[in-house]
């Protein structure tokens, strides 16, 4: 059985690094063009559940402090929260790993870049034209971010884990 205080502590963690690397990537983290780099963690619900929450709290405090419309911090964040639970579920019911990365990551990137945009036209007053070219250009950071940069943080991170690591078991 798994310690609580490893399982605390692994979430602290994921939710710790989402902030700073999302201050650190001020202000491609953060606004109509962006490339949050802290989306790299997005793919640790493949493997740990406790990647659930962090990754909703990380984003959350991320939200706040970068000054993002209240509308938008609460948004925003629940589709990480959503992103995430569905990730989780994809790592349960897949067990190829190269696939489960493809359907895995889907969740972030595709979430984010259709719903990011329509928050943003809610609260920002955007038209629908820059709906479209806010939505590929989200496409297009979120998969940079988790296929691109991600990935290679899962495989490392899970390869570790197999070898019996104790703090990634």
């Amino acid at each position: 059985m798994k310690s609580s205080t490893l399982i605390y502590a692994r979430a602290g963690i994921i939710a710790c690094l989402y902030i700073i690397l999302s201050l650190l990537t001020l202000p491609l983290a953060s606004g109509a063009v962006q490339v949050r780099v802290s989306e790299i963690l997005t793919l640790l619900p493949l493997i740990y559940f406790e990647a659930v929450p962090a990754l909703f709290i990380g984003c959350l405090f991320s939200n706040l402090v970068t000054g993002c419309a209240p509308f938008d911090v609460v948004l925003g964040s629940l589709i990480t929260l959503i992103s995430a639970v569905l990730t989780y579920f994809v790592g349960r019911g897949i067990k190829n790993k190269p696939l489960k990365i493809a359907v895995g990551g889907i969740f972030p990137v595709a979430f984010n870049a259709l719903l990011l945009p329509l928050i943003w036209l809610l609260c920002y007053g955007a038209t629908e034209y820059v709906y479209i070219i806010q939505a590929l250009i989200i496409l297009a950071g979120q998969s940079l971010a988790v296929y691109a940069l991600g990935a290679p943080i899962f495989v490392a991170i899970d390869k570790l884990k197999d070898k019996g690591t104790k703090f990634l078991d």
